[in-house]
């Protein structure tokens, strides 16, 4: 870890007499960590999930840390959350510290020749059911030749993923291809094709759905991801009537079982409601996409053999 990284949470801990600036441990870190998922769920109640641990357990350690520090870092009370001025200081610090740790493990294991340490991995929601299983088939075979490598996935949106590969958070991550970031390299993984579904509580399902009308389409409720997409797939969506949105596909889903919307799906993700004859394709011979999947790695990070063992597999699945 180096000087420059560590020294602003130096600084800041430092004011406070009752702990020897340089004697930052586990507990502290801990508490960081806490404090950085708190800030960034936007409060202590969405906070929990993340952590898997109970609110009172949360605002104990905030007030740990607080104490600490003699610092009000939140507030928190019926008027919502709120992070105070020397909180956000001490967020950005706290980033550049934990930052360093991942910088500092990732460094390590490159110099030791044992796959030992961790693998981060961000991956796209409802990509399990992917035929191919490429992502899974390499995972196994990494296992398989490293045992003592500890697995962490994280299902988090494209964007987010993007951002956490390329500050370090994550080593990996898997997304559609949207767009092409100068700092990334893309290994392409999969091509995913979408159709156009209704639910066997939607008045369609029972017509001829092979050759319906935009017109006739345009007529019901539809549903629609509210990530970027690019044109050609937005352009597939024009004829439809947008009364809701949703931020994965497990959403959409969800709402188009309700039987009151229409809207586009995985073949892969549908295919369990399909087979149960739950869901039915509308002009799947015309109205469908393609998305682009890839493996997503930061240009320039260091040398990293958990990681290099892993993309070695993956090329192989």
């Amino acid at each position: 870890m180096t000087k420059h990284k560590i020294w602003p949470f130096i600084q800041i801990m430092s004011k406070n007499k009752n702990l020897l600036p340089r004697q930052i441990g586990d507990a502290h870190i801990r508490l960081l960590r806490i404090f950085k998922t708190v800030v960034e769920a936007g409060g202590f109640a969405p906070a929990e999930v993340e952590l898997n641990i109970s609110r009172p357990a949360i605002s104990l350690a905030m007030s740990e840390l607080e104490s600490l520090l003699n610092m009000k870092l939140c507030l928190r009370g019926r008027s919502g959350f709120s992070v105070t001025e020397q909180g956000t200081q001490v967020y950005q610090s706290a980033l550049q510290l934990l930052t360093s740790l991942e910088t500092f493990k990732s460094q390590i294991n490159a110099i030791n020749t044992d796959l030992i340490g961790d693998l981060n991995i961000g991956i796209t929601d409802n990509m399990v059911t992917i035929p191919q299983m490429r992502i899974t088939q390499a995972l196994s075979t990494l296992k398989h030749r490293a045992p003592q490598v500890i697995i962490n996935i994280r299902m988090m949106p494209p964007s987010d993923i993007e951002t956490a590969v390329l500050d370090g958070h994550l080593h990996i991550g898997v997304v559609p291809d949207l767009r092409s970031l100068p700092g990334l390299n893309y290994r392409p993984l999969y091509k995913e094709k979408s159709l156009l579904y209704c639910s066997d509580q939607h008045p369609l399902f029972d017509q001829e759905l092979e050759h319906i009308s935009d017109q006739a389409l345009s007529q019901y409720d539809a549903v629609l991801p509210n990530y970027p997409q690019p044109v050609d797939i937005k352009q597939q969506q024009t004829m439809l009537k947008v009364s809701a949105t949703s931020s994965d596909r497990e959403g959409i889903a969800f709402l188009i079982l309700t039987g009151r919307f229409l809207g586009f799906l995985p073949t892969h993700f549908a295919e369990r409601w399909v087979s149960q004859d739950k869901l039915r394709a509308i002009g799947e011979h015309s109205r469908f996409f393609h998305t682009h999947f890839s493996a997503i790695t930061r240009k320039g990070a260091m040398n990293n053999l958990i990681l290099d063992a892993y993309l070695e597999e993956l090329d192989k699945a």
